[in-house]
């Protein structure tokens, strides 16, 4: 067990490199933020047409089987 703990530990001390420093991590939350809520407006608008355009299609295919 005591092998495990190590084994687990030592593979993730790399993984800390790629954390940034808590001073710049205001700003890649702040950016993160920006982008998530043009997102949602975007994702918001789109989707009632992309349910209208696939109800369409469904309703052809349903058409055509007949």
């Amino acid at each position: 067990m005591l092998q495990l703990f190590f084994a687990v530990a030592f593979s993730a001390v790399p993984l800390t490199l790629y954390v940034p420093p808590v001073r710049s991590l205001n700003l890649f939350v702040e950016s993160l933020e920006t982008i998530i809520r043009h997102t949602i407006i975007y994702t918001s608008r789109a989707y009632p047409r992309i349910r209208f355009g696939c109800s369409r299609i469904l309703a052809s295919i349903r058409r055509i089987r007949r």
